[in-house]
């Protein structure tokens, strides 16, 4: 019986680690694969590029992001508490990497989506992509709770509250402060209501 390889999967956490500490330009092949334990030669039998592992690493960290999404968007409850507890989710897990990293090192996403800005277009529209399914959750806690709510529940608004969320993890990072989120549900309410 073979023995099963845990290359790939080790280089796959290794970029994700490497971009969201360091960055897309600053994070080489050889670094991921040294970070990794994975010779550079067998980086190409599993990635055909730089840009290959980049956009497997972004799916990998939405798809491990998008559990808490789905389990706020999907639970029970009055939906702006739970619009209100994704965000606090979010706060949460930059608590969780200040804590661990010992700066606030922001979001994979945002990070690259500036970072690329103007470069790699597969990169960014794989990103633009998922914020679109972001703003698309939203939109629907909006829908439902503008049945009992006076809250905006179109596509610009929720598009606002992703934007209003990213920029204020930019905001944290930027100062290394992540008392940017006290304000963060405060604004969002008056970004919502229609009254």
């Amino acid at each position: 019986m073979g023995r099963t390889s845990t290359a790939r999967e080790r280089l796959l956490d290794a970029a994700g680690e490497l971009l969201h500490s360091r960055g897309y330009t600053a994070a080489g092949v050889a670094e991921i694969c040294a970070h990794a334990g994975v010779r550079k030669g067998s980086f190409y039998h599993f990635f055909a590029s730089k840009q290959t592992l980049t956009l497997e690493a972004v799916d990998a960290h939405w798809a491990a992001r998008r559990t808490v999404w789905d389990a706020f968007a999907g639970a029970d409850g009055p939906p702006l508490d739970r619009l209100h507890g994704l965000l606090r989710a979010h706060a949460d897990a930059q608590r969780a990497d200040r804590a661990e990293h010992g700066s606030v090192r922001g979001c994979l996403l945002g990070n690259l989506g500036l970072e690329l800005s103007g470069h790699e277009p597969g990169i960014q529209a794989r990103i633009a992509a998922i914020f679109a399914e972001q703003a698309a959750m939203v939109r629907t806690l909006l829908t439902e709770a503008a049945r009992t709510e006076a809250v905006a529940d179109d596509e610009a608004t929720a598009r606002a509250v992703v934007a209003q969320l990213e920029g204020t993890v930019l905001l944290a990072k930027l100062a290394d402060d992540l008392a940017a989120f006290d304000g963060l549900w405060p604004a969002v309410r008056r970004l919502i209501r229609t009254d």
